[in-house]
């Protein structure tokens, strides 16, 4: 069998189909698994040993075998939470079977000899948790806004004399609900007021608001680097809340040392992509300035108008058009 990419997705991701039909196109032979279909949907088998340092055997979806020692490269995109496969189980079982999915099935598809990932899940995972990004795109120099992680009211409010006024922000989305209904916390303005014991119950992060006069998604992938600032119509702090084919976009310049930090910002995790969020500030009479937000390591870009580009420069990667932006983003 030819080499070929697999793409690790759930059924219903459209931002992978972008990118199979591009490599379909290319003549690129692609595979498509959802780890959650395991069980009559998803087989497989693989063995290492004495001699044989590495995994191979075959996986069997309801389409299509894969040689695991075939695949050149994995897309690792939004699969399916192996829990949604287990969810009519008994809690006990439910759990077992959820971790002995993600450790076996999973860990064989984190650790396929000599494949380019992109992303690695390990990756993700590190990169994944905002305090871990705030202090690396601090050390790394870009600016970032005062920012507070904290359980304490007092401690809150304190902040929030320092520094105010403060914008709350989520870690993660919300968890989608009984009907299966995902939900979304926007970025919003408080008022320390309002802080009270009821703060100790969880972690929340707390920043300075940045007094932005836009804000510019960059997309990353390998070398290439693709920035759209993206407005609301109704200005909101928060662009994500409204609807996105609502937004104004237009392409932006990113500014050399902000690009060579980027890149060094994925090397330092291991990353082959990102999508980053920039806050900028200044009017005509000062100098623009870049604000660091976040890092998304396995964001959406299938919305953008560049999405494209963003589509030919993953097929690049993953057909070994592109080499890998450094030897340690294949495996984490």
């Amino acid at each position: 069998m030819a080499p070929l990419v697999l793409v690790v997705t759930s059924l219903e991701d459209v931002t992978a189909d972008l990118v199979i039909n591009a490599l379909n196109t290319r003549g690129v032979p692609v595979a498509r698994v959802d780890p959650a279909d395991i069980g009559s949907g998803l087989t497989f088998g693989a063995r290492i040993g004495v001699g044989a340092p590495a995994w191979s055997g075959r996986l069997r979806t309801a389409s299509r075998e894969v040689e695991l020692e075939e695949v050149a490269a994995v897309y690792y995109r939004r699969p399916t939470p192996y829990t949604a496969r287990f969810a009519h189980l008994p809690v006990q079982q439910r759990d077992f079977a959820t971790a002995e999915a993600r450790h076996g099935l999973g860990g064989l598809l984190s650790s396929l000899e000599g494949a380019q990932y992109v992303n690695h899940p390990a990756a993700v995972t590190r990169a994944d948790f905002k305090p871990a990004q705030l202090r690396m795109a601090a050390q790394l120099g870009f600016t970032i806004p005062p920012t507070l992680v904290t359980n304490d009211a007092e401690t809150a409010r304190n902040f929030a004399v320092d520094h105010g006024p403060v914008v709350y922000k989520s870690f993660r989305g919300l968890p989608p609900d009984e009907g299966g209904r995902a939900g979304a916390l926007w970025t919003q303005r408080v008022a320390p007021d309002t802080f009270d014991d009821a703060l100790a119950v969880t972690a929340h992060l707390f920043q300075a608001e940045v007094p932005k006069t836009g804000d510019v998604r960059v997309t990353v992938v390998g070398r290439q680097v693709f920035a759209q600032q993206v407005a609301a119509p109704d200005g909101s702090l928060d662009w994500r809340r409204g609807d996105w084919s609502e937004l104004m976009h237009a392409p932006i310049t990113v500014p050399a040392p902000v690009e060579t930090t980027l890149h060094s910002y994925l090397a330092a995790f291991g990353l082959v992509f990102g999508c980053f969020d920039f806050a900028l500030t200044g009017d005509g009479d000062e100098p623009e300035h870049w604000i660091w937000i976040e890092c998304n390591p396995n964001g959406q870009w299938g919305w953008l108008p560049d999405a494209g580009a963003i589509t030919e420069a993953f097929a690049n990667i993953l057909s070994g058009k592109e080499a890998a932006v450094h030897d340690h983003a294949r495996r984490a």
